[in-house]
């Protein structure tokens, strides 16, 4: 099998449309982080790096049979946008026989590291060191249907959430949605509260990197018809409540980034807002609301199904290699000991690690 090497802007019509039928062949590969255009955003976004995008074209009997994209540098790579990246994976066909290591190879590296690898890919499933799952809303039926089928699974999410709004409209105000917004002063505000979020949780702040609010921006100012960020915002009376950014593939919208106003917490006015979004899914080509990864309780009450993902790495016989696999070595013995939190410290260790490494 031949690999070539390009730049995402460097890609043909002829390549975006093979890309997109490719995703076209498998729901699991809708997601917007697995589009061409994703990755043609990073690199937008991220201009002259020394650690540039790349595309690695797999190419079998004259035609493309499939991509994937890296943010590469002289040792290591990582996926295209991490840590802004929920999704990794091979689009292509699905029976591409390939060793990954010929990808870190073609792609001059000793080592690709990944965190949300699809767990139905199996070129990169036997090097997986753990896995989580990303927690998904399916509304192919509708959202009644939906709502139906949470009834019957013991769920009161959707109740609640009813019984909040009335206690809002009684005691603040008319509870109105927005889809697709436009306004740039709400995509201000939940900048600022993710980032208040980030500073309160003692976690690494994204936006300060240079690139990751000029992706922001880019996709919000986005009109391509299948894919770019939507803004969506709830207001209680004249006040804004809640505000999400989601990434829209053709099928998929995914939950991007999402925050509320503190002050409004006892009413759960994001997930108001989520509710809103799969009601108004009922009237548009999107089946598919992917909340992403992370073990939260409104993700497991919404979600109707589930999409594992996995982290680990792939490399060559390298330095590089020997250290990424004692650094798995010493999280697995410490997550074997019952410590409690202290046994987490290795894994959070490594996955700060590597935010900070993907932000420079």
């Amino acid at each position: 099998m031949e690999i070539e090497v390009i730049r995402p802007q460097d890609l043909s019509a002829a390549r975006l449309a093979r890309w997109a039928e490719l995703q076209a062949s498998d729901i699991a590969l809708d997601s917007p982080f697995l589009s061409p255009n994703w990755a043609r955003a990073v690199e937008r976004a991220q201009g002259d790096s020394s650690r540039p995008i790349r595309i690695a074209v797999m190419r079998q009997d004259d035609r493309d049979v499939g991509y994937f994209a890296a943010r590469t540098g002289t040792v290591t790579a990582m996926p295209a946008g991490a840590p802004m990246c929920d999704y990794q994976g091979l689009v292509a066909e699905s029976d591409l026989d390939l060793d990954p290591r010929e990808l870190v190879t073609a792609l001059g590296v000793q080592r690709f590291d990944f965190c949300h690898m699809l767990d139905e890919d199996p070129v990169f499933a036997p090097f997986a060191r753990g896995h989580v799952t990303s927690h998904v809303v399916d509304v192919t039926g509708g959202y009644e249907a939906y709502a139906a089928e949470r009834r019957e699974a013991g769920t009161s999410v959707l109740k609640d959430s009813d019984k909040k709004r009335r206690k809002v409209e009684r005691e603040i105000g008319p509870v109105r949605f927005t889809a697709f917004s436009r306004s740039r002063a709400d995509l201000d505000t939940l900048i600022d509260w993710k980032r208040a979020q980030l500073a309160a949780t003692g976690q690494t702040d994204i936006f300060a990197a240079h690139w990751t609010m000029r992706l922001l921006r880019d996709l919000f100012a986005s009109r391509d018809p299948d894919f770019g960020a939507v803004l969506f915002t709830l207001h209680f009376g004249e006040q804004l409540a809640a505000v999400h950014l989601h990434l829209r593939g053709r099928r998929t919208i995914h939950g991007w980034l999402i925050a509320h106003d503190p002050a409004f917490e006892r009413y759960s006015p994001g997930i108001l807002l989520f509710q809103d979004i799969l009601r108004w899914m009922d009237h548009t080509p999107y089946s598919r609301l992917d909340l992403g990864p992370g073990d939260y309780r409104f993700k497991r009450e919404l979600a109707n199904r589930g999409q594992g993902v996995g982290f680990g790495f792939v490399g060559r016989p390298s330095p590089s290699t020997l250290i990424r696999s004692a650094a798995y070595g010493v999280r697995a013995a410490a997550e074997a000991l019952p410590l409690g939190r202290v046994s987490e410290l290795p894994g959070k260790a490594m996955r700060r690690l590597d935010v900070i490494r993907g932000l420079r």
